[in-house]
């Protein structure tokens, strides 16, 4: 399998361009420090009253602040397309509001929040210290869910997002998931342009074919 043209995806790592890497790695550490403070102050309120959807939510974006400071070192898109790409994804779903139509029952849509939450986190489990937010390469993970699709976290996203929207479904809130899921897709692509570089990928790839949906995409 060929990999995919990564031109636009410059990348930087530690034999090269030492400096610039290690400043664009404590830049990303930066960014996502001060997003989980605004986070976690805004869900202080919320937890401990029982809510596991937000329980989930918690302990989700916790696991990203805490692998993103203990990651291991790696290869790290460089241009500000991939860095857009990968924050406007992160973050764009915040900004989701609690209104709309209720299209199915509470219960339908919890139940595709927790089951998606709970498939983001076992793939960030599996990441663990190779987990970041922009496109890197800090070694390739087959295991756990990784097995079912190349992108599992993004895929328990897809469940969450869904389910959230069934039960607030606003113009406002689908125009926020409709960006969010455009930049997800383009920060696939941009991920595995760099990822695919490694000849493990490579062979991942034509194990596990599917990126995002399995049978589909």
């Amino acid at each position: 399998m060929k990999p995919i043209p990564a031109a636009e995806f410059a990348v930087a790592a530690p034999a090269r361009g030492l400096t610039r890497a290690v400043l664009l790695d404590f830049a990303e550490r930066a960014i996502v420090l001060a997003m989980a403070a605004l986070f976690f102050s805004r869900m202080a309120a919320t937890i401990g009253n029982g809510n596991v959807v937000n329980l989930l939510i918690t302990v989700s974006e916790g696991m990203t602040a805490v692998f993103v400071l203990i990651r291991r070192p790696g290869r790290i898109a460089t241009t500000p397309y991939a860095w857009s790409i990968a924050f406007v994804g992160t973050c764009a779903p915040l900004m989701v509001a609690p209104q709309g139509l209720h299209l199915v029952p509470t219960a339908v849509s919890v139940t595709a929040m927790v089951a998606g939450l709970t498939l983001s986190i076992a793939g960030k489990a599996f990441l663990f210290r190779s987990f970041g937010i922009v496109p890197a390469n800090r070694g390739i993970q087959k295991g756990g869910p990784y097995g079912l699709v190349r992108h599992p976290i993004y895929l328990g996203y897809l469940f969450a997002h869904l389910g959230y929207l069934l039960a607030n479904l606003s113009p406002w809130n689908a125009a926020i998931y409709a960006v969010t899921w455009g930049a997800q897709v383009l920060r696939i692509r941009a991920e595995e342009a760099i990822l695919c570089q490694d000849e493990a990928y490579r062979l991942y790839q034509g194990e596990t074919r599917k990126r995002l949906i399995p049978g589909l995409w």
